[in-house]
């Protein structure tokens, strides 16, 4: 009889089991859930989907027409120390040519944004265990600040040339040209303008892939439904 009694307490521990019972007026949980350990090669494996899950969605929600300049929390702007061009361009008449201007290094980063996946899925294979287990018990873009910091400088060299050309393609420098040429010939401008428009639009354009990135990463913690597959409901699960 007690061999049958600790057989089943082992069974109930280990297991979820279905129950409803009252002590006083105390209600037990309907189940009792042990969480199941995570293993070294659980948390590595389960950062890496979600880390590729994350970066993939966020490169190719931008690779497409209105990726950028669709989404106002991204969106590049007129160079923002050259405000004062922007203003008194507009207000001689030029707010069609300015606003042309800013869809086209839209349009450019768009182009570029292709070039992110490669990059990132790189960086991800290189994630070791530390590197996982700091991810995961980190903050809400731990991952995001993860790929930041090992694919920055690669990015921004693979996205400086695919954004000239697409600055090329979009016709932005002969536009920046045009508008700075006219800015500068004011008799009111008292400083000539010389922006370097491909290092401003590349610049931009990688804050506003690691934002995306960023927001993929927060759905994979927060949201249940995010997690797509057994082990990433398995790892962020249990976190």
């Amino acid at each position: 009889m007690n061999k049958i009694i600790l057989a089943a307490s082992i069974l109930l521990i280990s297991s979820s089991i279905a129950f409803s019972q009252k002590i006083g007026k105390i209600t037990l949980p309907k189940k009792l859930t042990v969480p199941t350990s995570l293993s070294e090669t659980d948390i590595i494996n389960g950062l890496k989907e979600a880390l590729n899950k994350g970066a993939k969605m966020a490169a190719d929600s931008l690779n497409k027409k209105d990726g950028y300049y669709g989404n106002a929390l991204i969106r590049i702007p007129f160079p923002p120390e050259l405000t004062k061009m922007e203003s008194t361009l507009r207000s001689l008449g030029f707010g069609k040519e300015v606003d042309k201007f800013i869809l086209s290094l839209n349009r450019s980063a768009e182009d570029a944004a292709i070039e992110a996946a490669p990059i990132f899925a790189n960086a991800i294979t290189q994630m070791n265990f530390a590197d996982a287990k700091a991810i995961l018990q980190g903050s809400d873009t731990a991952a995001t600040a993860y790929l930041r910091n090992t694919t920055y400088n690669p990015l921004y060299s693979a996205f400086t040339p695919h954004i000239q050309t697409a600055l090329d393609k979009n016709f932005v420098a002969a536009q920046w040209a045009n508008l700075a040429n006219i800015y500068n010939k004011m008799p009111t401008t008292k400083t000539k303008v010389n922006s370097d428009i491909v290092a401003f639009t590349t610049g931009k354009a990688l804050k506003g892939l690691f934002t995306k990135v960023a927001d993929e990463e927060m759905k994979i913690r927060k949201d249940p439904a995010a997690r797509t597959s057994d082990l990433l409901k398995k790892v962020f699960g249990n976190k």
